[in-house]
Parts: C-alpha cells; structure tokens; sequence
C-alpha cells in the first residue's frame, strides 16, 4: 500500500464512520477480542504464516524520514495517557504498529484505536476467552499459522502480538470484502453487533486521527 492509498483509506474511513455514526467517543474498554477458530484453506494459511515468518526488523515507513519522526513524536504525546506504559515500549509499540499495519495495508490510527479497545496497551493482559498482548490474539492461531512447537506466551512478545494481529486483521477484512466493519466485528468475535466496532472507531476518533504527512 503506498503513501496515497494510506490517505485515500484514512479519508475513507473518517467519512464512512461519520455518515454512519460510528465514531461516538466510548471510554477505554477491555472489550477483549475472542476470535473464531476456523480450518484456513491452505494457500490463505500458506500467506498468513509467510508474513508471520517474515525476518524484516520494523521501521517508520513514511515518505520523508522527517514525517516518521514527526508522527513519532506526536503518537509519543498521545500515549502519555497510558501511565503504566514506559517510554520505551511506547517507543517499541508504535514503530511495530506503524510498520506492521502499512505492511498488512491496514490504517495505522485504526490499529492504535484497536490495542486501546482491546488491552489499553497492556502487553500482559489476558482476557477471559483466553486472548493476549496487545492486540488480544487468540492461542490458537501460533499453532495454525506460526510454527506448531511454539509456546503461546510468544504472544506476549511485542513485536510478534502486533505482527499476527494485523495479519489476522487483514485475513477478517479480506473475508468481509474490505468492510471493516464486520471484519472488526470477526476480530472480537462478534460479528454483526455494533459496540466493539463503535467503540474501536470511538477510541480511532477520539485519540488518533493524525492529518500530518505520510
């Protein structure tokens, strides 16, 4: 997804939660996500676990390294709110939130609004279904796209909740046709109830919406 198409799906959303009055600020919430366990046709699991297994070390992907550091140190101000979150995994979060949602071609501000739904960017949290880390991934999924022996704690790995969360992520919007909408809806396995994608546009709205350069 290049730069413009980044703009393009930004300006998208925006219209699309606002004509349909999705982005009512919602407070915080642990409305953690429970996804469905599914039997993946093999070149959909084939995909999902390639981009799993990808070596490539995370980076600011914008146009102009001045843009990655200004959007840096504006998400840096923003997650202040977050008192339990040190500089340095503030740090860490965003730069893997950055470069994994551009490579899963997903909104960055949407993910951000995602984590602070699903774990109020906690990277131990656990919900009840079992889902955990910050972007709440279900166990299961390191057995059917990640590698069979590992343990699920991997999960707690900051860089690696991210990377299966917006690859998951991406898998939902595929299914639903790019609705995001019911893809978030598949991602807390609710599909089809309106209040954890309210909320996750909520939080989007309320806290992340960037306009600078990209």
């Amino acid at each position: 997804m290049n730069n413009q198409q980044i703009v393009t799906s930004r300006r998208s959303l925006i219209k699309a939660g606002l004509g349909a009055g999705l982005l009512a600020t919602y407070p915080t919430l642990l409305l953690a996500g429970a996804q469905k366990e599914e039997t993946l046709a093999d070149n959909v699991a084939t995909a999902m676990s390639r981009s799993i297994d990808s070596p490539n070390k995370p980076y600011l992907v914008f146009s102009k390294k001045e843009y990655g550091e200004m959007w840096l140190a504006d998400m840096m101000e923003r997650t202040k709110k977050f008192k339990h979150l040190s500089e340095h995994d503030a740090r860490r979060i965003l730069i893997n939130v950055q470069y994994e949602s551009v490579r899963a071609g997903l909104d960055t501000q949407l993910v951000l609004g995602l984590i602070q739904v699903e774990s109020g960017f906690r990277r131990y949290a656990i919900s009840s279904a079992g889902a955990m880390g910050l972007m709440q991934v279900m166990p299961f999924w390191v057995k059917s796209i990640g590698k069979p022996d590992q343990d699920k704690h991997i999960l707690f790995d900051i860089r690696t909740n991210l990377r299966y969360g917006c690859t998951i992520l991406r898998h939902y919007l595929n299914m639903e046709n790019g609705d995001l909408y019911r893809a978030l809806g598949r991602y807390n396995g609710s599909t089809g109830q309106p209040q954890y994608p309210n909320a996750v546009f909520g939080a989007y709205k309320s806290r992340w919406i960037y306009e600078g350069p990209l």
